[in-house]
């Protein structure tokens, strides 16, 4: 740990020497100068209308924990286990999604204070990356054109908190089920117009799957200066990582004992760091810049266990074989002689023993990108005109490397490294060196403009340009120069029909480029891993989405309680979707542009308090489908024909996307005495999903759950308090990810004669937590 704490120690006072940038949201104080905190591009315009939850919410069981937070509170946002980490997962709203992992479609927009979040390299978003205790709010926005790139099904703004806005000290200890542990602390002062915030946690655990342990640390600072005409803040973020997901497992050997695995290692390593500046001037009474400029760095290594598809030759068993299936000759198996580095033969050297791979993979990527933004905010027609006017960059390069290895596949299915880095001439496996250069450009405008005192429009209007460059370390096959350009309208009217109801109205367009990672791996006929990534570069289209909205929201009281209700009906259709397609070769997928789908449906919200009483209800229907015809490749999924392909019509579903999903949270807040105490619960519920490989929706889905987690407070002393956690209480076995996996060949010594393809991603037992949480 003092290596960790040594290397954040050095980069924070890096962070402080440089002072780099952020986004801008109005926050007034009543005891000290207004405070002017970057959000994202547009000022913040729709922020009053997002699903949005504060430090309280994310803090509310003890430790800080943003990703349970929005798990518990809205219902379409639901969280899927395909790593098998709990703080590596796929983050699904409305459909679309924000993963830490390359190979998902990030469909969702991540700005952090302003900037843009999403990891140029695969435009993924590592909330392992930021501590849960410097975050003060996180909000969904519907969406936007002014949010740029990846906004296709909506936004997620994080702000982090300031000294001026968080004064005081919080800090939790805390320890539970299968080894966790969990320290946090966060401090703010101010004095005057400056101030100082600090925030970092450490959390570890044994993990409740065999062979799964996981720690990470990160960091946060803050220094800020608030004026009356203008200030500035320079922002600090670290985190140290050694993380392992050991992903999902055959069903057959999940009910013969859940905690196995089916092959390991899967680790993945991260050191980030990231610093920025954000400031503002006033330029009169109504008028101001903003701005956000950062600096970041992102070194990554994984190491994949996998089987693999290689046995000795059938014309000459002294050598070892690919077995791959031709496409071409009806589904035929075929075989071709594994090489190496030197294009030499592979001897066969375990005496008939089962062969896996070590996928290995290196990552390093520096990035800078600043946002500027002119923000007007003045009175006209009896209402409000707020304008943001503005421009943004981001630049990256990234170099990235890969390998396989030979590997034996030993009896507790752990592959063992044998030395051979594998080379096939036909590029189904082969190593990487490879340098993506990236630039992103914006122009936006967003206006709040009042047309009469009930009815206002919001506008919005980007240009967005993307350039990649990818530079082949080893030959030329991965050169290529590709951009990308669109204007994107988008235009919302909402209507006040009184002081407690409103309507709304939207049309937006949005896009995203396919990413450096996409673009080299978009060959059927030269695949890529998750690890071993790159192998050729056809080009592919952008995807551009079409979203529409109708929405109602209003409050009232009833029998005492204050209640806030809010509806909204969607639909979002992309055309030119990109999609991860499995290949013939075990383990290894491409990129397709899969035509045009959609996503519709309807959010029905509920939020209601009555003196210590809060409850949260919330329900979200999700009709994922593809819209256009189409023939893929899924070797492992049962259905498909002799040469591993299945049939797609319009109007199946897409793969990982529940239709129905609810939740209900009840907390309750007293006195004992003295002493205040705190009880609360949560029902989360999601249906059952289509597995990934089963496009054509040919077999079963994964069964639905309904998950009951319970919490308590107490205070021991002032500002000391004891805190439980209980999740999962009734120790449900459930899948929150399904995919196929070939079993036939790998001998499961829990389930021997396995043979059921289906493969998921288990949701954790029940997990007991107590802790101490200090607030002064």
């Amino acid at each position: 740990m003092s290596a960790r704490f040594a290397w954040l120690a050095s980069a924070g006072l890096t962070a402080l020497a440089c002072q780099p940038g952020a986004a801008f949201a109005e926050d007034d104080l009543s005891d000290g100068p207004r405070t002017i905190i970057v959000t994202a591009p547009g000022g913040g315009i729709e922020i009053e209308e997002a699903e949005s939850l504060d430090s309280a919410d994310i803090g509310r069981t003890g430790s800080p924990d943003v990703l349970a937070a929005l798990t518990r509170n809205i219902a379409g946002v639901s969280l899927q286990d395909a790593q098998g980490n709990p703080w590596q997962p796929n983050l699904v709203y409305r459909g679309f999604t924000a993963s830490p992992l390359q190979g998902q479609a990030q469909g969702l927009a991540v700005y952090l204070d302003g900037a843009r979040f999403n990891q140029p390299f695969g435009d993924t978003v590592g909330f392992d990356l930021i501590p849960d205790a410097a975050i003060r709010s996180v909000s969904l926005l519907d969406a936007s054109p002014a949010y740029g790139l990846n906004a296709l099904g909506g936004t997620m703004v994080m702000e982090t908190k300031t000294g001026a806005g968080d004064p005081g000290l919080e800090a939790s200890l805390a320890g539970g089920s299968y080894g966790e542990r969990d320290a946090s602390i966060a401090a703010g002062m101010a004095k005057g117009d400056f101030s100082a915030f600090a925030a970092g946690q450490w959390r570890k655990e044994d993990g409740w799957r065999d062979h799964s342990p996981s720690e990470l640390f990160n960091a946060y600072a803050d220094l800020g200066f608030d004026g009356e005409t203008a200030g500035v803040h320079a922002k600090f973020v670290g985190a140290d990582t050694d993380l392992t997901g050991n992903g999902v497992a055959p069903v057959e050997l999940l009910a013969a004992r859940r905690r196995s695995v089916f092959t390991w290692p899967d680790n993945s390593t991260s050191r980030y760091g990231r610093i920025s500046l954000h400031p503002w001037v006033g330029l009169g009474d109504s008028t101001r810049l903003e701005g956000t400029f950062y600096r970041q760095r992102l070194k990554a290594r994984t190491v994949n266990g996998d089987a693999a598809d290689i046995e000795t030759c059938e014309d000459d068993e002294a050598f070892l074989c690919l077995e791959t299936v031709d496409e071409d000759d009806g589904g035929e198996e075929e075989q071709s002689l594994l090489t190496d580095a030197d294009g030499n033969a592979i001897a066969e050297m375990l005496g008939g023993e089962d062969y896996g791979v070590l996928n290995r993979g290196r990552l390093h990527t520096r990035s800078m990108g600043g946002m500027l933004q002119l923000v007007d905010e003045r009175e006209i027609w009896g209402g409000t005109n707020r304008l943001a006017l503005g421009v943004s960059y981001d630049g990256s390069t990234s170099r990235f490397a890969t390998s396989a290895e030979l590997g034996a596949l030993t009896d507790d299915r752990s592959v063992d490294g044998l030395g051979p880095i594998i080379v096939q001439a036909d590029g189904a496996i082969a190593p990487v060196s490879l340098t993506a250069k990236t630039e992103y450009i914006g122009v936006f405008l967003a206006d709040s403009l009042p047309i009469t005192s009930r009815l206002t429009a919001e506008i919005g209007l980007r240009w967005n340009w993307a350039g990649i460059e990818l530079i082949d370390r080893i030959g030329t096959a991965l050169n290529g120069d590709h951009s990308f350009r669109r204007l994107n309208p988008g235009l919302e009217l909402e209507y006040e029909v009184g002081d407690k109801l409103s309507l709304r109205a939207g049309y937006a367009e949005t896009n995203r480029a396919p990413t450096p990672a996409e673009l080299s791996c978009a060959d059927e006929n030269a695949p890529c891993s998750l690890a071993n990534f790159f192998i050729a570069d056809p080009p592919l289209r952008q995807v551009v989405a079409k979203s529409w909205e109708l929405g109602a929201s209003g409050e009232g009281t009833a029998a005492g309680w204050d209640i806030d209700w809010d509806v909204s009906g969607f639909r979002t259709t992309n055309i030119d979707d990109i999609q991860f397609i499995a290949s013939r070769v075990r383990g290894r997928a491409y990129f397709l542009n899969v035509g045009s789908t959609r996503r519709q449906g309807l959010e029905l919200n509920l939020s209601a308090t009555h003196g210590g009483w809060q409850v949260r209800a919330g329900y979200a229907f999700t009709d994922a489908t593809f819209r256009t015809p189409l023939t893929l490749s899924s070797p492992q999924n049962p259905a498909a024909a002799d040469d591993g392909t299945i049939a797609v019509m319009a109007g199946d579903r897409l793969p990982g996307i529940p239709r129905h999903s609810a939740t209900l949270t009840v907390d309750y807040e007293g006195m004992i005495g003295t002493r205040r105490f705190a009880l609360g619960g949560d029902i989360v519920a999601r249906s059952g999903l289509v597995l990934v490989g089963d496009e054509g929706n040919d077999n079963a889905l994964t069964p639905g759950y309904a998950l009951l987690n319970l919490r308590g407070k107490v205070e021991m002393m002032r500002g000391l308090s004891l805190f439980t956690e209980l999740r999962n209480v009734f120790d449900r076995d459930y899948a929150t990810f399904g995919t196929f996996s070939e079993v036939d060949e790998v001998e499961l010594e829990e389930a021997p004669g396995a043979a059921n393809p289906r493969a998921y991603g288990p949701g954790s037992p029940r997990r007991l937590t107590i802790g101490l949480r200090l607030e002064l």
